[in-house]
């Protein structure tokens, strides 16, 4: 399936791979485990279960993860509005 996709696409894919890592790696090893171990719980969370996933997602920085994969991608470059200071200083 690799060989059927464009190279830009093969690269797009490696660089959201390395901007995932880089916001996962911002938890700790038992942060790390204990997401897993809540995503594989999936839908039979209970609501103490729901609110440590909301807590440990939160240190994702999910909005500075999609307005970095936004940027990389963006021919243009994205409003500094929306990025946050460390990326401020450049793409």
């Amino acid at each position: 399936m690799l060989r059927r996709l464009p190279f830009f696409k093969l690269l797009a894919i490696g660089q959201v791979v390395l901007l995932a890592r880089n916001h996962v790696n911002r938890l700790t090893p038992a942060e790390r485990a204990e997401l897993a171990a809540l995503l594989r719980r999936g839908w039979k969370l209970d609501a103490s279960e729901r609110r440590e996933l909301r807590e440990v997602l939160r240190k994702l920085e999910p909005r500075a993860f999609a307005v970095g994969a936004a940027d990389r991608f963006s021919p243009i470059p994205l409003p500094k509005r929306l990025m946050g200071p460390a990326r401020r200083r450049g793409r």
